[in-house]
């Protein structure tokens, strides 16, 4: 079964389900890719920071490409540029790193992965003696100009931001002479991020959620937090529909065409979310899912700080969280 795709201003087709990979273990991830490629998937996200490019890059070699069973050009790859490569002259050696551990010669989309950057060099989370984030301040815009020749080079199709503001957005839109197709953000009923959504169509980007489930394996949820997945809402539709709640929240970002990625390694759960293109909500049951929305942000990096859990980098200029939306 084909999934429905949503068209970038590119004119690339983005398919609107896409397997993440976030926490998929090296050891098991390879396994989840190819499953996912054998039952139709054609979008995979990636990041360099998720430590499994190079496992995802032998299961991309053995089944696309000529002669295998998925063609490269049916198959869109995403991947996003690390916070301790945000000076110019360290982008595109780190998309090489990448497109070498995919084993591709070209990216679909490439993200910045956030709009702040750390100090530069190989340490992935730079640190102080005291345990904070060691930060640089270079601007994201001086960043963005060295993506574009990524773009230029042929090595990358689209450019995109993940978790930027709509200030922030804004801001890069006034020097891009590639503009960004794409805004990756946490995204899912308790964080609808309507406006948000409403800001990127209105200057022609496309929105892909991250969490869509509520990310329920995340090492750091707390016992009083609320489960997406429990909500009597989503259970109510899930048994009327005869599907699983996580159905339900992928079909909800379906009808909003809004990209979707969850993350799964699971056989029977990468399956069963990529089968949500054969059932509709009435207007009434996507209000019902639209009135659960509460702004509550699961994903926000922390640190421990006198055995409390504090946001990791709040303090930074470019944090995009401070922002209303």
């Amino acid at each position: 079964m084909a999934a429905s795709c949503v068209v970038l201003h590119t004119g690339q087709k983005m398919p609107l389900i896409g397997l993440g990979t976030w926490k998929s273990n090296p050891g098991k991830v390879k396994a989840a890719i190819k499953y996912a490629l054998s039952v139709g998937y054609r979008h995979i996200d990636c990041a360099a920071i998720y430590g499994n490019e190079t496992e995802i890059g032998e299961a991309l070699k053995e089944n696309v490409g000529p002669g295998k069973a998925v063609s490269r050009e049916e198959l869109f790859v995403t991947s996003k540029l690390w916070n301790t490569k945000h000076h110019p002259e360290d982008v595109e050696p780190a998309l090489r790193k990448t497109l070498a551990d995919l084993q591709l010669e070209y990216l679909d989309l490439y993200l910045i992965h956030w709009p702040y950057a750390f100090e530069r060099g190989d340490d992935p989370f730079p640190k102080n003696a005291d345990g904070t984030i060691r930060y640089d301040f270079i601007d994201y815009k001086e960043t963005w100009k060295a993506l574009e020749a990524l773009v230029a080079k042929g090595l990358v199709r689209a450019l995109g931001l993940s978790n930027f503001s709509s200030r922030q957005i804004d801001d890069l839109l006034s020097v891009a002479s590639v503009r960004p197709a794409v805004l990756q953000v946490e995204c899912h009923p308790y964080l609808a991020q309507n406006k948000l959504i409403s800001h990127c169509q209105a200057r022609g980007l496309k929105v892909t959620a991250y969490s869509p489930l509520g990310s329920p394996d995340r090492a750091w949820h707390s016992p009083d937090e609320p489960i997406l997945l429990e909500e009597p809402v989503v259970l109510a539709l899930a048994k009327k529909y005869g599907r699983s709640p996580a159905q339900i929240l992928l079909r909800w970002q379906v009808e909003r065409e809004v990209i979707s990625i969850p993350k799964s390694i699971t056989p029977s759960r990468i399956l069963e979310n990529i089968q949500v293109f054969d059932f509709t909500f009435t207007p009434e049951e996507m209000k019902q899912l639209d009135s659960l929305n509460k702004n509550w942000r699961y994903i926000v990096p922390l640190l421990t700080v006198d055995g409390k859990n504090v946001p990791r980098d709040a303090g930074h200029p470019l944090y995009p969280f401070n922002d209303p939306y």
